[in-house]
């Protein structure tokens, strides 16, 4: 069986005042669940201590949302992947559409970070996505299909148990519009034949989806044989709607 996973993704959101009450509710909530999925939390990086620490002795993980395509160096601001290694880090959110979309990220920087994360011995979530014009255009799973190619250029069969495929269309983000279940089912099937044409063991790699998931729509998606959990963005941040979305893929 699969892993199944469920992935909090906060974006720049937060606050310690956020941390102190969200992430004790959501671990005591989580701790609850029976047989529930993997849970990972990815805050803004300057949090990641705080939520660590309100996370001791819970099964819950800790990510961060992106790392830089260099090992380390002059380069203000960045965050190398043996960094988010050595601060306790599981996983990392790699290429996601406001990456790209906003700071120039293309699939070859991507594969570049991808390989940092695996040489740094971190978990890489992998994002793609299309647009609401490509979707129209009938481009959809072209789209999806290129940027996974391109993402995972560098990875072998054997790196493959350390990546974790996220689809989330860009249209879905942050609008309140959601794939219907067989929409995202076909993609999420589409996303597993591809992965088999590139040699990477696709119906044994967890496929998430995002995309506005919330409580009322979740345990259709989930209920989908092609889809593993989910990338929630704001739906993270309430622990009864998280919470809800946990229990939804074990349901």
């Amino acid at each position: 069986m699969r892993r199944q996973i469920v992935a909090a993704n906060w974006k720049m959101n937060g606050s310690l005042e956020l941390v102190q009450q969200l992430v004790p509710a959501v671990r005591d909530g989580v701790a609850e669940l029976d047989n529930g999925p993997e849970v990972v939390i990815m805050p803004p990086s300057l949090f990641l201590g705080e939520v660590k620490a309100r996370l001791a002795s819970s099964s819950i993980t800790v990510g961060v949302q992106n790392v830089a395509q260099w090992q380390g160096g002059a380069y203000t601001g960045e965050i190398a992947a043996a960094m988010a290694a050595d601060a306790g880090c599981q996983y990392v959110l790699v290429g996601h559409s406001e990456r790209r979309e906003l700071f120039g990220e293309t699939d070859e920087m991507v594969a570049v970070k991808v390989s940092r994360v695996l040489e740094s011995g971190l978990q890489a979530m992998v994002w793609v996505g299309e647009t609401l014009e490509e979707r129209e255009s009938g481009d959809a799973e072209a789209v999806v299909c290129r940027q996974l190619e391109g993402a995972l250029a560098g990875v072998s069969a054997g790196d493959a148990v350390d990546v974790v495929v996220a689809y989330e269309p860009v249209w879905a983000i942050g609008t309140g519009k959601t794939a219907t279940a067989e929409d995202a089912q076909a993609m999420h099937q589409a996303i597993r034949q591809k992965l088999v044409e590139l040699g990477l063991p696709g119906n044994a790699m967890p496929v998430l989806y995002g995309g506005s998931v919330k409580p009322d729509n979740a345990a259709a998606l989930f209920a989908k044989p092609d889809i593993d959990g989910g990338l929630i963005g704001g739906a993270s941040l309430k622990a009864e709607d998280f919470i809800a979305i946990c229990q939804a893929v074990v349901s």
